[in-house]
């Protein structure tokens, strides 16, 4: 069961979600290693936070690299284990954050289990940008506004062209374009933008402010929301 946990704060997990975990035998959790081998993962903060059997979750590390050969191993051999307690009558959930089938890292297991014959059930979850829009009061599009959703490599020509067809601009994980955005901010400077970080988790921000936001240099776990 593919399970989504909302984008960070534990009381955002549907009921759904949250009665899956509880029934289920074995819960994988994903997260990432340092260079000292210690483990983090912001999908274990939020089950921990749950009432959810914490002997139950199983851990393992992904590699954070733009060459996937390594996570894909790792997943690799994660499906064949969650195939071996399936085979036993298991009941196994796969965490993650905001919405499973969106921007989710673990497409690639699903897809391998999938093909492995294994059926696979979704429980959907609120993505991170739905949960930033509320924090901010805002209603990211209205009438016949439309939306589009952008991964952090987007460049600012791509920006421009959007924003002059009337798009509602999100962009997730703004670290890998951060002189990009600055360089589109700068050129369009009565647009409004909303800076997020670490929604739902520790460290939520939210911004305005475009001379605070030319300054910054974004993390992962950053998001935009612009509007005209």
């Amino acid at each position: 069961i593919n399970v989504s946990l909302g984008p960070g704060n534990p009381e955002l997990i549907t009921v759904k979600s949250l009665k899956t975990l509880q029934e289920s035998t074995s819960i994988y959790c994903p997260g990432t290693a340092d260079k000292n081998g210690n483990f983090k993962s912001r999908s274990l903060t939020i089950l921990q936070a749950l009432p959810v059997d914490t002997t139950r979750i199983h851990c393992f590390p992904v590699p954070m690299s733009k060459d996937r050969t390594e996570a894909n191993r790792m997943y690799d051999q994660i499906a064949l284990e969650i195939q071996e307690k399936i085979n036993k009558g298991e009941i196994v959930s796969i965490t993650a954050e905001g919405d499973s089938g969106f921007y989710s890292s673990g497409n690639y297991l699903f897809e391998k289990l999938s093909n492995a014959g294994i059926p696979i059930t979704t429980s959907a979850g609120i993505p991170a940008f739905i949960a930033a829009g509320a924090l901010a009061g805002l209603h990211i599009v209205k009438q016949e506004e439309k939306l589009i959703v952008l991964p952090g490599t987007v460049s600012s020509g791509e920006l421009q062209g959007l924003i002059e067809k009337n798009y509602v601009i999100v962009i997730m994980k703004l670290s890998q374009c951060t002189d990009e955005i600055h360089r589109f901010i700068a050129k369009n400077p009565s647009l409004h933008v909303h800076y997020f970080e670490n929604i739902g988790a520790t460290g939520e921000l939210y911004c305005q402010d475009k001379e605070e936001i030319m300054t910054k240099e974004f993390p992962y776990f950053s998001l935009m929301i612009i509007k005209k």
